[in-house]
């Protein structure tokens, strides 16, 4: 009797996994004690799905015939198969354990006996193990029931919660931004007196996620947006433009809708319907703690290179190829119009930017980008810079003429300590006006650079928060056949710290100052101030 005793006290960590695997783990509803009792026994279910059974003791190399549990071990498993060793062939019978883990590890050797009775082999079981048993489910007959009826009741909760759920494939994902914002300066760039005025802006997102296969995915985004853009309207430069700016006057329209896969391990397929954008779809942006429009930068230059934005809000496809895990390629095109059938428009005919990045990143703390994107933009809808440097850079030859552009991006990012990351990004811009206009002669070329450097503080004053800071040049012309050039060069400055009041709740505070807006060294320096409050859920 004493063998069976000790062996099952030996045995019970081991065999626990096998009564829990068949029920759920989701113990968050449950009241303190009772999360910490089923987290008692769950965390012994790792080691069930590394055991594998064993026919002889011998197999146990960590089991020497003079320990003093061998004969009790020995009987165990050549009398009733009721020890699994570890896949290395270790038994590992120190291990301490509760008396929580012992009911469970005594409850699955009380299944193996109904087992061996159900098959006609009692005639294996003695009197002695029946009383031994007996007295071992006497003892721990309250542990027992407690595991019972937490297993139950877990289990009801789960039917609930699978007959009401929202969906077998698809999960609802929100995010709402609370946005006050205001400028200051004496003037508008180029002149006039600048509005002083403070705004409430919002921006509410619904994600569907979809998916099919665990490895692919369907996102349909519903966007209600209350945001006029501090654009030239505003300021009289786009330079002062904030993260989110899109107007749908808080109606719900589709912000977003693709379907990315894996046809294999290395390969990656987006392919967007509308809303698509090279900064999501690229292998990288290389600026993570900065690129997303609510949590990242309040300003939207300051979000990444500017070469991302091309095709914005496009539909086409992406693909993204990883020879390994330092090296990767992405090829894209989105058509901003792909939807319209009239001329200079469509999926080809209108404006497309085609995408090309290498991705290098010779460890986990440091990455590489070269990126080039072909774009072109047809007469009055001219976007070469992406609406984030001087009215000049946006359209070197003026709105009404159609004009192409090959734009070269060279990205990095170095994670110097959980503390702390520095980014950065160069930009040129080769463009060059496709027909005769009053502004331009067809043939003509303007080139248009803009750098930055972006420094990321995670973590900084509680888990999650983020302190930013981004000092760089928006676009500016250098030379230009058809044209003038930006004489000056303008400043961007800007610095923001988002503090993580609860895992769902944020508070964003930022500030942006333009010094020689439209780079001009008349114009005065403009300030905007944002205060954002973010929920997710």
């Amino acid at each position: 009797m004493s063998k069976i005793w000790n062996a099952v006290r030996l045995v019970s960590p081991v065999i626990a996994g096998a009564v829990l695997t068949s029920y759920p783990s989701a113990i968050a509803g449950e009241p303190p004690a009772t999360r910490h009792l089923i987290e008692q026994i769950n965390q012994y279910r790792p080691y069930k799905n590394s055991q594998s059974q064993v026919t002889s003791v011998s197999q146990l190399s960590d089991i020497q015939p003079t320990d003093w549990a061998f004969q009790a071990l020995q009987s165990l498993v050549e009398r009733y198969g009721c020890i699994a060793g570890y896949p290395d062939g270790t038994f590992r019978g120190n291990r301490a354990l509760t008396r929580f883990e012992f009911a469970a590890g005594l409850n699955a050797c009380l299944d193996r006996i109904n087992e061996l009775i159900a098959v006609a082999t009692a005639n294996l079981i003695t009197r002695d193990d029946l009383a031994t048993v007996q007295r071992l489910q006497s003892e721990f007959a309250a542990e027992l029931a407690t595991l019972r009826g937490r297993v139950d009741a877990l289990e009801v909760r789960t039917a609930e919660l699978e007959a009401n759920q929202f969906s077998t494939t698809t999960k609802l994902q929100g995010e709402v931004a609370i946005s006050l914002a205001g400028v200051l300066g004496t003037e508008r760039a180029g002149g006039g007196d600048l509005d002083e005025i403070t705004v409430l802006n919002n921006r509410v997102r619904l994600n569907f996620n979809t998916s099919f296969t665990g490895r692919d995915l369907l996102k349909v985004r519903l966007d209600a947006v209350n945001a006029i853009p501090f654009n030239t309207n505003v300021t009289g430069t786009n330079m002062t433009r904030l993260a989110f700016e899109r107007n749908t006057n808080n109606n719900f329209d589709i912000g977003k809708l693709f379907y990315r896969f894996r046809p294999t391990k290395n390969l990656l397929v987006y392919i967007d319907a509308a809303g698509g954008r090279f900064n999501l779809n690229a292998s990288d942006n290389f600026n993570r703690f900065f690129a997303h429009a609510i949590t990242g930068s309040v300003s939207r230059f300051g979000r990444f290179n500017p070469i991302y934005i091309q095709g914005a809000r496009g539909a086409g496809a992406t693909i993204v190829y990883d020879f390994n895990r330092n090296l990767s390629l992405s090829l894209g095109y989105l058509a901003r119009n792909a939807s319209n059938p009239s001329s200079e428009n469509g999926l080809f005919d209108g404006s497309f930017a085609a995408l090309g990045q290498l991705a290098i990143k010779p460890s986990d703390r440091l990455g590489f980008g070269i990126t080039y994107v072909r774009a072109y933009y047809p007469p009055n809808r001219t976007f070469v810079s992406g609406a984030t440097g001087s009215r000049l850079a946006n359209a070197p030859f003026g709105r009404a003429t159609a004009t192409s552009a090959d734009h070269f991006g060279l990205q990095a990012s170095w994670r110097v300590s959980r503390a702390f990351t520095l980014s950065g990004w160069g930009g040129l811009t080769l463009a060059r006006a496709e027909a005769d206009s009053l502004s331009a002669d067809e043939g003509d070329d303007a080139t248009i650079v803009n750098w930055a450097v972006t420094l990321a503080f995670p973590d900084l004053g509680s888990k999650g928060s983020v302190a930013g800071i981004v000092i760089g040049q928006p676009p500016k012309v250098t030379d230009n056949d058809g044209g003038p050039d930006d004489e000056e060069t303008a400043w961007h400055l800007e610095g923001f710290y988002r503090y993580q009041i609860t895992d769902n709740i944020a508070i964003n505070p930022g500030l942006v100052v333009i010094i020689n807006p439209e780079h001009e060294a008349d114009n005065s320096t403009i300030w905007v101030g944002n205060i954002r409050t973010i929920f997710r859920f």
